[in-house]
């Protein structure tokens, strides 16, 4: 053994490189508590199925049927937990924490929801999971990476490069130059030649124009597959730190053993010292420790696809001999160690999820139903074989008869059914004796429904048999509900183990996909719609959750919706009863029709159309003849207004004297132009000869005539100057 490990030394640079014998110590030392717990799965597994030490031995002529108890309470459970996560399209849902992860979020969201649903055996994978819970209390997922590729010829363009003498062609080289620097994918959307054009500008610092001269030939390596991928392990075959009690996230190793071949670890190209390996002595028969499906009479002949058995260590070391532990990952076969790296995930956590069905305190592993239900089965099956015994020992239809009772002639009348005659002396209703069935007692049939019974309370589960009911409530409405209710948290309970396992595995998914993934991926939405995803669009700091619920919870929402939307009638604003009816679907189970219903927008009727029109210039014609009332009684109280305070000037003058005043001084003034119309009419008149001039002066005064003629035009008067001397 030392020889083997001397020459396999030296897979890394390594300080402090673990050999195969110190990791195989600390196998050896958690192997005790892993038998421990194996021991416990496959007699849980026996009650389920009634094998090994479980199977009824029965003495000959007696029964031994054993009823599958735990088994049918197992049945009912595993549609009611696997539904919630196969019945909807959209298992993850994913929030940001920041304001900058929005876009990163809602990115991981679909990608996730596209590899379950595409990428990876969603129905398979979640009925598996679900049942190794709760068959054997818990369930370790591995979850890995699956990367293949292959070398193929394809042409790519051959560049030439011209001097950049225009402006416009600098401008879109200078644009491209940035959009590479501030949105890199972005700069992928742009077409090869400008791409090529910011490439050779950002080598060289010469602004240049790209443009296809030709194509050549090259080797480029294609991805085929590259996805996450999910495995159920077989727990008999991991073995975990029994130090880490309840919390597996705590656990410094993970140690699996599995099945493997020359082949495909030549294949996979991580793998060295092949030649090393002692390929006839390490097949599955000759590892006791490890739990294989393989037939015990077959194994292949050739190297290259003969089984062998090989252990990979997941786990921390002090590997720089600083004392700071380092996530590793190492692989060997016997004693030769093939693999010996630092944990290639970029979590650095060993790739396992643990869930549990029923917690154990201070206890990594969980416990099944089987756990609670040992003795109820066992009284069941006691009970079940007396009965049938009971029935199965009796001559059920023999017929017994008299010695005397009728001769041999008469007896084969009998026999054949015909009529016959019996001796004298001899009563048939008391000569034949007809065997039948003995009445089951029925305490044994109490018997065996207090054990259904118990056994549905125990695990929460209701069947056909009438197990649970809410009698310890009261026979009423209310008990039974309260009744109902606890099953139904049970349940819950669960599913939400379930789920939180789902949700881790989710999030190493999304964190492999940060740093695996190609760096654009095409994504279905819808059957029509198709998203481009870039890798690093994927990083970002979310919230990661399972949209989970049962079937009763959908249907008692989508009723409760229902009835809102009877409740509120037509009325309703068309996009809020969208919304309704979109959620309704999803809850319904029908994912496109709720696509539908949220894309629908409904094509306009013209008539409606043109009502709609009408109504809303009526409306206007309206609003506008309002508008004019409005104005005309406005105009007509301003009228009324002005009206009343001129009436009440007119009273205040009048009161005080002034309209009085007013009035002689108005006939005053009236009377003056009177006067002075006169006189102005006099001096304008035209003289005759035997005519004097008046004494106008005298008449009206010296400064009153001369004002008079001042603003009389009398400059074309014949008389004018007469006047003026």
């Amino acid at each position: 053994m030392e020889m083997a490990l001397a020459e396999v030394s030296g897979l890394t640079e390594w300080e402090n490189e673990p050999s195969v014998m110190i990791l195989q110590e600390d196998l050896a030392a958690s192997k005790p508590a892993h038998d421990v717990q194996v021991g416990k799965i496959n007699t849980w597994n026996n009650l389920r199925n009634i094998t090994g030490s479980v199977k009824f031995k029965a003495n000959k002529g007696r029964s031994g049927v054993q009823p599958k108890l735990i088994r049918k309470q197992a049945e009912w459970r595993y549609s009611a937990l696997s539904e919630p996560f196969l019945g909807t399209t959209k298992l993850f849902s994913v929030e940001p924490r920041t304001f900058e992860d929005n876009k990163a979020s809602k990115q991981n969201q679909l990608l996730l929801n596209w590899q379950f649903n595409t990428k990876i055996n969603k129905v398979n994978f979640i009925d598996e999971y679900v049942r190794t819970t709760v068959d054997e209390g818990t369930s370790i997922v591995r979850v890995s990476w699956i990367r293949e590729t292959e070398m193929r010829t394809v042409q790519v363009p051959v560049f030439q490069y011209l001097e950049a003498t225009q402006q416009e062609e600098i401008d879109a080289l200078q644009q491209a130059l940035e959009l590479s620097i501030e949105n890199p994918n972005e700069f992928k959307n742009l077409p090869e030649e400008a791409q090529a054009s910011a490439e050779y500008f950002k080598e060289t610092g010469i602004p240049n124009v790209a443009q296809i001269a030709g194509y050549q030939d090259t080797q480029e390596e294609f991805i085929v597959n590259n996805h996450p991928s999910l495995d159920v392990i077989d727990p008999a075959n991991v073995t975990i730190d029994p130090s880490c009690l309840s919390k597996y996230e705590d656990a410094r190793f993970f140690i699996v053993s599995s099945e493997t071949s020359y082949g495909e670890l030549k294949k996979d190209g991580r793998y060295k010292n092949l030649e090393k390996v002692m390929w006839e002595s390490n097949a599955p028969l000759s590892q006791p420790d490890h739990e294989t499906t393989t037939p015990d009479s077959f194994n292949f002949k050739d190297k290259a696809r003969k089984r062998v058995v090989s252990y990979e260590y997941w786990g921390w070391y002090d590997i720089n001999n600083d004392g700071i532990l380092k996530a590793i990952v190492a692989t060997w076969i016997g004693n030769v160690m093939i693999r010996m790296e630092e944990n290639p995930y970029p979590d650095q956590k060993p790739p396992f999820i643990v869930t549990t069905y029923a917690p154990v305190k201070r206890s990594i592993y969980g416990e099944p139903d089987a756990e609670i239900l040992e003795d109820n089965q066992a009284i069941l099956g006691a009970v079940t074989r007396g009965t049938i015994d009971l029935l199965g020992r009796s001559a059920n239809s023999q017929q017994g008869f008299a010695k005397g009772f009728m001769d041999i002639t008469n007896r084969r009348r009998f026999d054949s059914g015909q009529d016959y005659e019996y001796n004298p002396g001899s009563d048939p209703r008391i000569s034949v004796f007809q065997h039948k069935y003995p009445e089951i007692p029925n305490s044994a049939l109490t018997m065996m429904g207090m054990q259904n019974q118990e056994a549905e309370a125990l695990t929460g589960v209701k069947s056909f048999t009438g197990g649970i009911s809410g009698d310890s409530y009261g026979d009423v409405a209310t008990g039974i509900k309260g009744a109902l209710d606890a099953s139904a948290k049970r349940e819950m309970n669960i599913l939400r183990r379930l789920a939180k396992g789902v949700q881790d595995i989710g999030t190493k998914i999304a964190s492999m996909n940060a740093v695996f993934l190609s760096e654009e991926e095409v994504v279905r939405v819808t059957n029509t719609e198709y998203v481009v995803i870039r890798r690093e669009d994927l990083k970002g700091n979310f919230d990661l959750l399972i949209d989970i619920s049962t079937a009763e919870v959908d249907e008692t929402k989508s009723n409760n919706l229902g009835f809102m939307l009877q409740t509120i009638g037509p009325n309703m604003d068309p996009s809020m009863t969208k919304l309704i009816l979109a959620e309704i679907a999803t809850l319904k189970r029908m994912p496109e029709l709720a696509h539908k219903i949220e894309k629908y927008e409904p094509k306009p009727d013209p008539l409606q159309e043109k009502i709609k029109e009408l109504e809303a210039a009526k409306l206007e014609a309206e609003v506008m003849e309002l508008q004019s009332k409005i104005e005309l009684n406005k105009a007509k109280a301003q009228e009324a207004y002005s009206q009343a305070a001129q009436n009440g000037l007119d009273l205040t003058e009048q009161a005080d004297g002034t309209k009085h005043a007013r009035e002689i001084e108005k006939q005053s003034g009236q009377a003056k132009g009177n006067q002075n119309l006169e006189v102005t009419k006099s001096i304008l008149k035209s003289l005759k000869p035997d005519e004097s001039k008046p004494n106008i002066e005298a008449a009206v005064g010296f400064n009153q005539l001369s004002k008079l003629l001042d603003n009389a035009d009398t400059q074309n008067s014949p008389s004018y100057g007469n006047y003026v001397n």
